[in-house]
C-alpha cells in the first residue's frame, strides 16, 4: 500500500508544553511513518517545532499569542499546506485549531482525535456556561465534518455518541500511546531511589498528574490521612503543577502530613521514568473525564502497578492485566481501601515483568500506530 499523506492537527509541541494530549500527539507523529504515514503537521509553538523536526511539524505562533491571533496563524497554515500538499487525510487532535479551516478543508477525508470533551473538562474547572456552550458548539462543528473519529476507550465513544451526535459506526476505539522502551530502565527499584534520593524503607505511592480539580488529588492526600493509621512511613509523591498546588500543599499541612506527601512540582522526563520505577504503586484517584489516562501506561512500562478509579477509561487501560488495579468507587475512603489493601499484602498485584509486556504489547507507539493507519486508510476509501 502506498503511504499516506497526512496532515496532523495539534495543541501545541510536547517539548515546548507538557500536557496529555500533547504527548501523545508527539508520540503519534513519531510513529506514523513506521506505519505507512507521512507526517506533516502544525501545532501551536515556535520555530523551534520545525527545526526539532526537519520541518515535518511547523507551529504557527506562540500558544501565549491571542486567541484570535492564533486562530488566524492556524487557518493561514492550514491553507498553505492544503494548496502546495494536498495531504490524502486530516487528522485533527484539536478542535479549536481545526475549526478555523474547515471551509479550506473541504473536500478532503477528515478523522478526529477525540482525546475528551473539551468544553466538559473546562467546565469542570470553572469555566463560565457561556464559554462551555461556545466550546461545544464548536467541537461538534468539527466532528460533524469528520468521517471517522478516533476514541481512547469505549467510555469514551459513548460520550461522543451521547453528547455530540456522533453515529456509533463512525467510531473507533484505539487507546493512547506510549514510548514503552523510553520507560524500561536496566535499573532495579533500590537503584531508582538512589538516584532520586528518594528513602529505601519506606513505601512509596506516585501520582502524577496536573494540579487540577478533576484529578481528584484531594481526595488522594485524604486517603493517605487513613493509610498512615497502619502505615506511618507511607510516603505519597504528587508530581505536577496546577493552580492547586497552594491549596493542596495547605490540605497536606492541615492534615499533618508534611512527613508524608510531597507535592513534587513539574518533573522532567529524564527522571520520569526513574520516578516511576522507584515508587511501590503508582495511583490514579481521577473523579471526572479520564478518556484513558496516559501515566497508567507510562506506569506500567516502568514495571510499576496502577491503582485507578473507576472513571471513563481507566478501568479498560489495566483491567486487561487485573481488575484488582481497578478501585471499588472514587472518593478518600475507596482510595485508602486499595492502597491499605496493598501495602497489606492482601492484593496480588502483577510483578514488574508482567506490568512492562502488558504495556509492550497493547500499548507502544508502533502498536498503535499501526492502528491508526488503518483508520485513516478506511476515511480515505469511504470518501
Amino acid at each position: 500500500m502506498r503511504s499516506i499523506k497526512s496532515l496532523q492537527i495539534g495543541m501545541h509541541w510536547f517539548p515546548e508544553r507538557a500536557g496529555g494530549l500533547d504527548r501523545m500527539y508527539y508520540s503519534l507523529v513519531g510513529a506514523l511513518p513506521g506505519a505507512g504515514v507521512a507526517v506533516r503537521g502544525m501545532v501551536a509553538g515556535s520555530p523551534r517545532v520545525a527545526a526539532d523536526t526537519g520541518g515535518a511539524i511547523r507551529g504557527f505562533g506562540p500558544a501565549a499569542r491571542s486567541l484570535p491571533l492564533r486562530l488566524m496563524a492556524a487557518r493561514k497554515m492550514l491553507a498553505n499546506v492544503v494548496r502546495e500538499e494536498r495531504p490524502d487525510v486530516i487528522s485533527s487532535h484539536f478542535a479549536l485549531y481545526t475549526f478555523p479551516g474547515l471551509d479550506v478543508l473541504r473536500g478532503i477525508p477528515q478523522v478526529s482525535h477525540f482525546q475528551g470533551p473539551w468544553a466538559d473538562e473546562s467546565h469542570v474547572e470553572g469555566a463560565d456556561s457561556l464559554g462551555q456552550r461556545a466550546k461545544h458548539m464548536l467541537e461538534r462543528t468539527v466532528y460533524a465534518r469528520s468521517s471517522r473519529l478516533i476514541v481512547l476507550s469505549e467510555a469514551f465513544g459513548q460520550i461522543l455518541s451521547s453528547r455530540y451526535g456522533i453515529a456509533p459506526e463512525r467510531i473507533r476505539v484505539v487507546p493512547g500511546c506510549v514510548n514503552v522502551a523510553q520507560f524500561d530502565l536496566d535499573i532495579t527499584k533500590r537503584e531508582a531511589r538512589r538516584r532520586l534520593q528518594l528513602p529505601q524503607d519506606r513505601p512509596i505511592v506516585l501520582a502524577v498528574r496536573r494540579l487540577v480539580k478533576r484529578m481528584g488529588l484531594e481526595d488522594l492526600i485524604d486517603a493517605i490521612k487513613t493509610v498512615k493509621a497502619r502505615h506511618p512511613d507511607v510516603l505519597l509523591l504528587i508530581a505536577g503543577k496546577g493552580r492547586l498546588q497552594d491549596e493542596l500543599q495547605a490540605r497536606i499541612d492541615a492534615s499533618g502530613l508534611e512527613d508524608n506527601v510531597k507535592l513534587l512540582g513539574f518533573v522532567p522526563d529524564e527522571h520520569l521514568a526513574a520516578l516511576y520505577r522507584a515508587a511501590t504503586i503508582s495511583v490514579v484517584p481521577t473523579v471526572a473525564l479520564e478518556g484513558f489516562g496516559l501515566i497508567t501506561v507510562e506506569s506500567l512500562a516502568a514495571g510499576t502497578p496502577v491503582l485507578v478509579t473507576p472513571v471513563g477509561g481507566l478501568p479498560e487501560a489495566v483491567a486487561g492485566l487485573s481488575k484488582d488495579l481497578v478501585l471499588r468507587s472514587t472518593g478518600a475512603e475507596a482510595i485508602a481501601e486499595g492502597v491499605g489493601a496493598v501495602l497489606d499484602g492482601e492484593i496480588a498485584l502483577p510483578d514488574a515483568e508482567a506490568c512492562h509486556a502488558y504495556a509492550r504489547d497493547n500499548f507502544d507507539n508502533a502498536v498503535i500506530a499501526r492502528r491508526v493507519a488503518e483508520v485513516y486508510a478506511e476515511a480515505i476509501a469511504a470518501a
